[in-house]
């Protein structure tokens, strides 16, 4: 017995032993990460102390005596939240992605593609040419980072090193660079472009396939008659009468047609998005606001992701004096040191997507005898040629490539991927064509976000936009003497005469050459308007008298036009039509309007749908009791369901047939469909597959119903009463990487959802989604009400959290009150920032 007493003790201190350490190993994982926010902490690099003062929901607020430690201690705030995906933010930037995963066949093509556009030798360049001022600020951010994540293991800046490292990925931390933060710009600039360059080759590919007739009735223009524009024709110094014909479709001008496959074996198809990415933001003052003062809001439209693209943060001089002259809150990227939008003392700002075309491909042709030459003018030129090179965490052999580059830009179909081998197959000389793009060229966007903090007024304001040339924004501006404004700032390609930047044109001669830059005095602008608002949501930007303008002043014999692809203006019309009904105007009645869930686009298309002849009689009762909607796309909205399921069999049926897999319809094709409407006998509602049958319109409404009905059913059951939209329309906030791991327990520990939400694509509540399912894609990022009449009771309310780590309090603590369309304050002055604070971190100087 005594022997047993022995055994049984000893396996249970193996127990006890495996158990504690278990658990320890566990905490140490999830809880080591979590950075010290009260309290003391000396950080070599600081010239003075730094207060770092946080609210319940974690948003810090620094005060610091000169700029160095302020923004030091940005840098260093950043990394103690958001390290991870700083990390990872900068490996998309560079093409690397796969030094933090391993070798993965769903990333190479990624990693391929974003080495072959070179938003990381475009960077390089800018970093170059930075101007002293923002080479200084922004190094002092760098500096910042990088004490904070050579202060500890990296095991304690994310838990996803330990949890990677056990799949045999090796990451070892490099110290932070401006690059790095730069880079990040550079993605931003290429999401925000909208495919430009992919729709280029779209539409080649459909004029090929049935004309451009066509094409036209599917890709339609703004409809500047139905839908509001942002600059009002009464903003403008209009001509006499307007010359500017609406744009039309003509066949490429290039004799040999482009394949839509890119770098990396991706498809064209898949850089074009219309799930929501976008933006709203007004403003109003005057006798359009309660208190007669100017009232912002903003809510700027991303892909979801977890934690937030935002970070919310306070920077204040202490005391505020020409040397260290910021005092701002608002908002910036978690890679980035300043404030992208947000208010100080005096201004408030916000922006939205232009959607400006700034992209253009050029075919080349290549010496039959060098690869590495091109055609230009009737003379040969030699290629810049790249090495560039994908490595993989987990240790498997490096892939070795090489990009070339024209004077336009990199070619982009080079280094395909073999579906057979998975080997990349090198040089495309049947159609190569080359990227031009505004962003090649070393922009001053980090210029621009150090100064518009320190803008008091709209000259100054306008004046910091003069440096924010990449991605072009809508801005509007408010401030507390009761001016609001709006500027539209970026570089806007002037394109030859014959050159409308639709489709791809030839590069072998300089006649395509791009003109210059559209000069910031003529890009659009309203300040004070006599309506007393001003309203963006993507809508084009200005009427077409806009153009007689610039011919007039710039010269007749060249191409100005801004954009062909706007949203349609469903978003910016109903927020004019509630900034007018609303008023006069409150934070609550703006918070009104950004929860708006009203669906304009099934309130156009209803009508159609009930002046059918249905005979079966529940199909006919179905109909009826979609026709009840009040066409809000409410969470608890019964009746959205079924239009939701309505409206992607009706673009499936209407448009999928004819465009024969270069792409599917989607939600922002709706304006394309009520167009559609019109016209009954169009050949677009013909389906193909039925070759004895030419379909009209009521038929494939008729079907389309049938099949709505049918889907919706089976997914949700024959009680209709009891469906929900947010049931189906739901928010899952994913990590990167291991938020896709495909383990259930990984996963878990890192993402979040799915949430209930209301809204949808080309809603202005924009939770947009995209083919049949209904699951959110893109969403308000965040959502900011600034009050210039009282600063500190302006609102605001980004989707996640101000934490990346997934064992925070405050690492998803945020999202219910965002579905919600709830708020908190938005904390600005040092006595509510004292009020409110619960947790004080003082930075020392030291070693």
């Amino acid at each position: 017995m005594k022997v047993l007493r022995i055994v049984l003790l000893v396996i249970l201190l193996i127990i006890v032993v495996v158990v504690v350490g278990g658990f320890v190993f566990y905490n140490d994982t999830t809880r080591g990460p979590l950075p010290q926010t009260s309290g003391e902490i000396n950080v070599a690099g600081l010239t003075d102390r730094v207060e770092v003062l946080r609210d319940s929901y974690g948003v810090p607020h620094i005060y610091a005596s000169n700029t160095h430690d302020l923004f030091f201690a940005q840098g260093y705030t950043q990394a103690q939240d958001r390290w991870w995906q700083m990390e990872f933010a900068r490996h998309i930037g560079r093409g690397t992605i796969q030094e933090l995963t391993g070798a993965n066949d769903d990333l190479m093509g990624t990693d391929v593609f974003i080495q072959t556009v070179g938003w990381l030798r475009a960077t390089e360049q800018e970093a170059a040419a930075l101007d002293d001022e923002t080479r200084t600020f922004l190094q002092a951010f760098v500096d910042g980072v990088n004490a904070y994540i050579s202060s500890r293991p990296k095991e304690h800046l994310a838990m996803e090193y330990r949890l990677l490292g056990v799949t045999g990925v090796n990451i070892e931390v490099q110290p932070w660079t401006i690059v790095d933060s730069l880079v990040w710009g550079k993605v931003m600039a290429w999401d925000l472009t909208g495919g430009h360059h992919a729709r280029e080759l779209i539409r080649q590919d459909l004029i090929e396939q049935f004309g451009a007739d066509m094409l036209a009735d599917y890709a339609p223009p703004y409809p500047f008659d139905e839908h509001v524009t942002i600059v009002f024709p009464e903003d403008l110094p209009l001509s006499e009468s307007s010359l500017a014909a609406l744009p039309t479709f003509s066949p490429a001008t290039a004799g040999t047609p482009v394949s839509l496959r890119l770098a990396g074996g991706l498809d064209a198809a898949s850089m074009v998005t219309d799930t929501g990415i976008g933006s709203n933001n007004w403003v109003a003052t005057g006798d359009m606001t309660a208190s007669g003062t100017a009232l912002l809001a903003n809510d700027p439209h991303l892909g979801i992701q977890m934690p937030s693209i935002w970070y919310e943060i306070g920077l204040h001089c202490q005391p505020v004096s020409e040397a260290c002259p910021f005092d701002v809150s608002g908002f910036t990227f978690p890679e980035f040191g300043g404030i992208v939008t947000g208010h100080n003392a005096r201004i408030a700002w916000g922006v939205t997507n232009v959607g400006a075309d700034v992209q253009d491909l050029y075919q080349i042709r290549v010496n039959p005898d060098n690869p590495l030459q091109y055609e230009y003018d009737g003379e040969w030129r030699d290629m810049i040629v790249h090495e560039a090179v994908v490595n993989f965490g987990d240790g498997g052999e490096p892939v070795h490539f090489q990009v070339r580059e024209t004077h336009f830009g990199p070619i982009i179909n080079d280094n395909d991927i073999d579906p057979e081998t998975g080997e990349l197959t090198g040089f495309n000389n049947v159609d190569p064509v080359a990227l031009r793009w505004t962003a090649y060229e070393p922009t001053t966007l980090a210029r621009a976000l150090f100064a518009l903090p320190r803008a008091d007024n709209w000259e100054e304001f306008r004046a910091a936009l003069a440096y924010f040339d990449v991605p072009a924004q809508n801005f509007v501006y408010a401030d507390v003497d009761g001016n609001i404004g709006y500027q539209t700032p970026g570089r806007m390609p002037i394109r030859a005469a014959g050159h409308d930047g639709l489709t791809p044109v030839p590069g072998w001669t300089s006649e395509f050459e791009w003109q210059g830059y559209i000069p910031f005095d003529n890009m659009p602008r309203i300040y004070n308007p006599a309506r007393d608002f001003i309203a963006t949501a993507n809508q084009a930007v200005v009427p077409p008298e806009y153009y007689d303008q610039l011919a007039d002043e710039l010269g007749a014999d060249a191409f100005y036009r801004l954009s062909y692809d706007w949203s349609y203006g469903y978003r910016g019309q109903r927020i004019v039509d509630m900034l007018t009904e609303l008023a006069p105007h409150t934070r609550e009645t703006f918070a009104q309007i950004h929860g708006d869930n009203m669906n304009l686009m099934a309130r156009d298309m209803m009508p159609f749908l009930t002046a059918l002849t249905i005979d079966d009689a529940a199909l006919s009762d179905a109909r009826d009791w979609l026709a009840t909607w009040d066409m809000r796309n409410d969470m608890d909205s019964a009746q959205a369901v079924l239009w939701a399921h309505f409206s992607v069999r009706m673009l499936t049926n209407l448009f999928d047939d004819q465009l024969g897999g270069v792409r599917s319809a989607g939600q922002g094709d709706m304006w394309a469909a009520y167009e559609l409407m019109q016209e009954p006998d169009n050949v677009w509602w013909d389906d193909t597959a039925t070759a004895d049958v030419t379909e009209t319109r009521d038929e494939i409404l008729l079907r389309s119903l049938r099949e709505a009905w049918d889907n919706a059913v089976a997914a949700h059951g024959s009680d209709r009463a009891a469906w929900r939209w947010g049931a189906v329309h739901t928010a899952t906030f994913e990590s990167n990487p291991l938020g896709l791991s495909g383990i259930d327990l990984i996963e878990d520990m890192v993402n979040r959802g799915p949430y209930e939400t209301g809204g949808g694509s080309e809603i202005v509540n924009a939770t947009g989604w995209g083919g049949d399912d209904f699951t959110v894609q893109a969403l308000p990022s965040y959502r900011m009400i600034v009050d210039l009449a009282d600063l500190d009771a302006s609102m605001t309310m980004h989707t996640t959290g101000q934490s990346g780590h997934p064992f925070s309090a405050h690492y998803s603590d945020m999202i219910d009150h965002w579905r919600n369309i709830e708020y908190k304050p938005m904390l600005y002055t040092r006595a509510a920032v004292d009020a409110a604070a619960v947790e004080r971190l003082t930075l020392n100087p030291g070693s």
